[in-house]
């Protein structure tokens, strides 16, 4: 089912959730400030984001209220759609599974329009787990995992299927060079845990390979073990160097950022499976360790001014598959740099743009609302662009929780809200102003999976609803969840705004 909407003129210590953390720590709410510099991605002239809808509103112009109650939007833009959380149907009959995350689009072959490759974050007691379709399964108690969803050139859903299942709270992941989808476990499960469908048989908490178009790669599906087992948040290419980039959702203590090297290996990683020839100890595994100047830096909530820079180096982990220990816990891990709640990834302007969500007294040296920070891979700096400041207030009308991120084919980024209040998707302009550009007004969920399609019309986002899931209430084929995840499709005059 493909539904249309035009805009008219009027928990563990592993990937603990924002939502979830800010409830027990702030009952006053949370306020965002801006903090910046004129080279910062968000600027300095932005102290404080205009409430959404309100007159002179940076961006697109204010959001229209929905009269569906879903997806407000900028005049002139409008949204599909195509899938929804036990409502839409696969291939196989089941329903659409709960919790679309971290998602990425390719073309679609042959003929026009999209492929898109959508993750789903589904661990335990969620309704409309990933189905276990045979041969396609890593772990047949797990609920996780990952479905193709096929779009023609307007967007209309064309079909839906599982790509990997058996895998285990499926949050982010990353785009290849050579057109696949990884795909991220967040989570550090093994043996005996508790699963979707039962218990679980094997360890979870890799990474795996998903391709967009042949499903027999994505048979037998192997966790790429050589990048680590650890609460994988996303994950980055770099297409020009045989390298990795991977953040870490978790704490007690806080996360880490890791880099793979593959071993030299002829024409190096070009194509489809050459992940997979890779044995689970070979590369470099590594974990960041920034230094300002002489003095090792050992927590990034420390940098409190758009365009700190520190120098990056890296130190051997090394205990890769965390047997005994937590990757993060390991000896090696003491002189490292740490972060709360690393999230989204997304490579742009030659090197990696990486979120920090949130940090709060307890468990970080400074509080603060988000971070986005930028790792240049070849002078080996990382370099502060974005830091939301930790007041409290009303957080229907401040960005915050910054948690996936693309970068914009019309400049500046897209990120997802995971946050307090009402969540966005929130842009900037080509001169460093931030802007909403979606609220969610079907539920407190937060967004997830922004990406543009190759042609750049189309920009695709989830809500991941609550996965609740259910049936019967809506219709022969609908389900009765009361916060449905969705995949949208949305299209407009996407431009550059200076």
């Amino acid at each position: 089912m493909t539904t249309t909407h035009e805009q008219h003129p009027e928990t563990n210590d592993a990937g603990v959730s924002r939502r979830g953390f800010l409830a027990r720590s702030a009952a006053t709410g949370l306020g965002v400030a801006l903090v910046g510099s004129v080279e910062s991605l968000f600027g300095a002239g932005s102290a404080s984001a205009a409430p959404a809808g309100a007159a002179g509103v940076t961006g697109y112009g204010p959001l229209v209220p929905d009269p569906k109650g879903i997806l407000a939007l900028p005049r002139g833009f409008s949204y599909k759609i195509i899938a929804e959380s036990g409502v839409t149907r696969l291939e196989s009959g089941q329903f659409t599974p709960a919790d679309p995350d971290g998602t990425a689009s390719f073309p679609r072959r042959p003929g026009t329009g999209s492929v898109l490759v959508v993750n789903h974050e589904v661990s335990g007691s969620e309704e409309n787990p990933v189905p276990a379709i045979p041969d396609f399964t890593y772990d047949p108690m797990g609920g996780g995992g990952t479905t193709n969803l096929e779009v023609d050139k307007d967007n209309n859903r064309i079909r839906e299927y599982v790509s990997i299942a058996g895998t285990h709270n499926n949050c982010a992941g990353g785009v290849t060079p050579w057109d696949t989808w990884l795909t991220c476990e967040e989570t550090e499960a093994r043996v005996g845990s508790r699963g979707a469908y039962g218990t679980l048989t094997k360890d979870h908490g890799y990474v795996f390979e998903v391709h967009p178009y042949d499903q027999a790669e994505n048979m037998n599906p192997q966790p790429l073990k050589m990048l680590g087992r650890f609460a994988h948040e996303a994950v980055v290419v770099d297409p020009r160097a045989d390298q990795l980039y991977l953040t870490e959702d978790a704490s007690n203590p806080n996360g880490l950022l890791y880099r793979w090297t593959a071993p030299r290996i002829p024409g190096g990683l070009r194509r489809a499976g050459d992940l997979k020839k890779f044995g689970p100890t070979d590369g470099a595994f590594e974990a960041m360790r920034a230094m300002d100047g002489g003095t090792h830096v050992p927590d990034l909530s420390l940098a409190t001014e758009a365009g700190t820079t520190y120098s990056i180096e890296w130190v051997t982990v090394p205990d890769r598959d965390a047997r005994t220990l937590s990757t993060r816990k390991q000896a090696y891990a003491k002189p490292i740099t740490r972060s709360r709640k690393l999230e989204g990834m997304w490579w742009g302007d030659n090197g990696v743009y990486f979120v920090s969500s949130f940090a709060r007294e307890g468990d970080s040296a400074i509080p603060h609302d988000g971070q986005v920070w930028f790792l240049d891979p070849r002078k080996e700096t990382i370099e502060l662009k974005l830091r939301f400041v930790y007041t409290p207030g009303d957080q229907d009308n401040d960005p915050d929780g910054p948690d996936n991120i693309t970068v914009s084919p019309f400049g500046g980024v897209m990120i997802a809200e995971d946050g307090s209040g009402a969540q966005h998707l929130v842009g900037t302009t080509t001169s460093n102003e931030p802007f909403f550009f979606a609220r969610n007004e079907a539920s407190g969920s937060e967004f997830t999976g922004p990406n543009f399609a190759h042609d750049r019309q189309t920009m695709f986002a989830n809500i991941q609803g609550d996965g609740s899931g259910g049936e019967g209430t809506s219709g022969p084929d609908e389900g009765s969840d009361p916060n449905p995840g969705y995949v949208f499709a949305i299209t407009g005059p996407f431009r550059k705004i200076r």
